[in-house]
């Protein structure tokens, strides 16, 4: 597997274009979730830990992390399909996991959709398992 120079940094305003069209190309973009929204909301609430992943310059990776005080949180994780299997969510991942750790989380949680086998065995690899648990949500809010 080639070096790459690969910068792990904050989100940053000027970003959105580009983070949105990876979200896109990757397939995690949803008519009920306004990326818009979901960015905003990120910015206002622990923004150090929306994490992009850079090489020469362009994002090719995104990391949306959280804490709630009883266990950490992934979402939007995403490595342009040009840039899979080269390290790149892993370097995201270790970095969420160093950002959660030293906010004292304890455990992260992630929410992986059924029909995605690609993601589940990424995770598998670094580490994760499955929980005996059934995921459930509300929308307090329509995007």
């Amino acid at each position: 597997m080639p070096s790459l120079l690969i910068v792990i940094r904050s989100y940053r305003d000027g970003d959105r274009d580009d983070v949105v069209a990876l979200w896109e190309d990757c397939g995690l973009l949803r008519p009920w979730n306004d990326p818009d929204k979901d960015i905003r909301r990120k910015q206002a609430v622990q923004s150090h830990l929306f994490l992009v992943a850079e090489l020469d310059d362009r994002i090719v990776g995104s990391a949306m992390a959280g804490y709630d005080g009883h266990r950490g949180w992934v979402n939007y994780l995403a490595t342009h399909p040009a840039h899979q299997h080269q390290g790149i969510a892993t370097m995201m991942m270790e970095a969420v996991e160093k950002g959660l750790a030293e906010m004292g989380c304890p455990k992260i949680n992630i929410q992986i959709r059924a029909d995605n086998v690609q993601a589940a065995k990424f995770y598998e690899s670094i580490g994760f398992t499955g929980d005996d648990m059934i995921s459930m949500g509300k929308r307090l809010e329509a995007d």
